[in-house]
């Protein structure tokens, strides 16, 4: 059995060392695993939330087609939101009493 030169065990002891630097930091420091950890679940929640808004787009777009095109949808809008009736139409409102609690605490 031969014996290793002393240059050689202690260029061995460097790069072990430098080794176990370099996997210190990597386990334990602020840039290291746990970062890559929290940016990949930061990008999987910002793509959930941009497929959310993308389809919320796309309904904004059909519902604005169908305004520029379409009398019906611009009716519509205009008895549900705005509370609109035609000239030849008639409106009943029906307001219902609040029921009167007859149970005293």
């Amino acid at each position: 059995m031969t014996t290793r030169p002393l240059s050689l065990r202690l260029l061995l002891l460097g790069l072990l060392l430098l080794f176990g630097l370099l996997q210190i930091r990597l386990w334990f420091s602020d840039d290291g695993w746990g970062e890559l950890f929290r940016l990949q679940h930061g990008v999987a929640e910002q793509q959930t939330q941009n497929r959310q808004l993308t389809e919320r787009n796309a309904r904004l777009e059909a519902e604005v087609n169908d305004l520029k095109q379409g009398e019906m949808a611009l009716e519509e809008r205009a008895r549900s939101d705005l509370g609109m009736v035609r000239e030849d139409e008639s409106f009943f409102l029906l307001v219902t009493q609040p029921e009167v609690s007859t149970r005293k605490d």
